[in-house]
């Protein structure tokens, strides 16, 4: 069985995400393995790339940044994002909702 790459615990959507820093532009992808894949044009240098991400992801899902916390992967490309109380939900995600 195929694990997911999201999961709810309540109203936070728990995220496990595969970034790619110094990308052309800042970008929801596809699902790879158990990891939403997430584009951000920032360098991988001190977090900076991760703390990007946060704020891409904050306007994505219509939450505050505070709403983001990274569970682990600050500094490496494998990242586990909590998200609390998105507004919004990429299609992605909101496809396999349906299902």
């Amino acid at each position: 069985m195929k694990r997911p790459f999201f999961t709810w615990e309540g109203d936070i959507l728990v995220l496990n995400i595969l970034g790619t820093p110094n990308a052309k532009k800042d970008a929801i992808g596809k699902v790879k393995g158990h990891q939403l894949c997430v584009s951000v044009t920032a360098v991988p240098r001190a977090g900076r790339a991760t703390d990007h991400m946060v704020r891409f992801l904050a306007d994505e899902f219509g939450v505050p940044i505070s709403y983001i916390h990274v569970v682990f992967g600050r500094m490496n490309i494998n990242k586990q994002l909590r998200i609390k109380a998105p507004k919004r939900l990429p299609t992605v995600i909101s496809q396999l909702e349906l299902c």
